[in-house]
């Protein structure tokens, strides 16, 4: 795998309110710009999302793909690349959440591989959009909730 791109924020919420909206996949279109769709295809034994299928748009990275879920709590979520899509062979990730003060401090850590060849810097650059993105809609979609 790949270098791994990371970025954090705080959030004016405790860590069960944020994982809540984290495993809310539904209403990714409506806050994480690049995802389009995201449907829930299993769960596990805790009722949260173990499998869920995305249709991506982030520019140089589009792809339809489906990522595997562990939830450890509400301290962290990781994945990983369950099914690749035609331009996605590696995708892994994570929500990691401790308390801050002003609320919780969520850092995002994201790496992607590629089938097609691409430039380091562009596919960094990617991932950080991506980050940048989900953590800004996440901030708000919690903080206005």
């Amino acid at each position: 795998m790949a270098d791994r791109t990371t970025s954090s924020i705080t959030i004016g919420a405790d860590r069960s309110t944020i994982m809540t909206v984290i495993a809310d996949f539904g209403a990714y279109p409506e806050w994480a710009g690049q995802v389009k769709s995201a449907q829930v295809l299993s769960t596990g034994p805790d009722g949260r999302p173990e499998r869920v299928g995305f249709v991506l748009d982030a520019g140089v990275i589009s792809d339809e793909y489906s990522l595997a879920y562990a939830w450890h709590g509400d301290e962290s979520v990781d994945w990983t690349v369950a099914e690749g899509g035609k331009m996605v062979s590696g995708l892994t990730g994570s929500y990691r959440l401790a308390e801050a003060a002003g609320g919780t401090e969520v850092t995002y850590e994201l790496a992607v591989d590629l089938k097609v060849p691409m430039i380091g810097m562009i596919k960094r650059k990617a991932e950080k959009v991506i980050i940048d993105t989900a953590l800004k809609g996440l901030k708000k979609r919690v903080e206005s909730a």
